[in-house]
């Protein structure tokens, strides 16, 4: 029985604000997260079409990452709601970088912008231990 690490349900959430990116990131593709980010999801037109690619994303996300005793929509939820705090990361048990984080928010968002583009490796790195 196969493992999802990405959830479809969490994908189409991130969707809803996908303009800025947010579901290209959760899937581990931060390059196009980006590029949604500044172009606002392609003026709404790459948006409207990532609705249909969701569930492919997560399927191709769930070969990627390795399943773990950290949960990938876990540790991404907190990263958007929590990020600037560090809670995240000490989910990750990452227990210092997380008290600097909450301390200096998120070493002045720069620490939290790293993350988005690097959490699902984070997780996978301490899944895979």
């Amino acid at each position: 029985m196969k493992v999802s690490t990405h959830s479809v349900l969490i994908g189409y959430i991130t969707w809803i604000m996908g303009f800025m990116g947010a579901h290209r990131f959760y899937f581990g593709k931060p390059l196009t997260g980006t590029l949604w980010f500044f172009t606002f999801g392609l003026l709404g037109i790459g948006w409207l079409i990532d609705i249909f690619f969701i569930p492919s994303m997560a399927r191709e996300a769930d070969t990627r990452f390795r399943p773990g005793p950290i949960d990938y929509s876990v540790a991404w939820i907190l990263l958007a709601f929590l990020g600037l705090f560090g809670v995240h990361r000490m989910y990750l048990g990452k227990w210092i970088t997380g008290l600097i984080y909450l301390f200096t928010l998120g070493l002045f968002g720069l620490g939290w912008l790293y993350d988005l583009w690097t959490l699902n490796g984070q997780i996978d790195e301490r899944n895979r231990d």
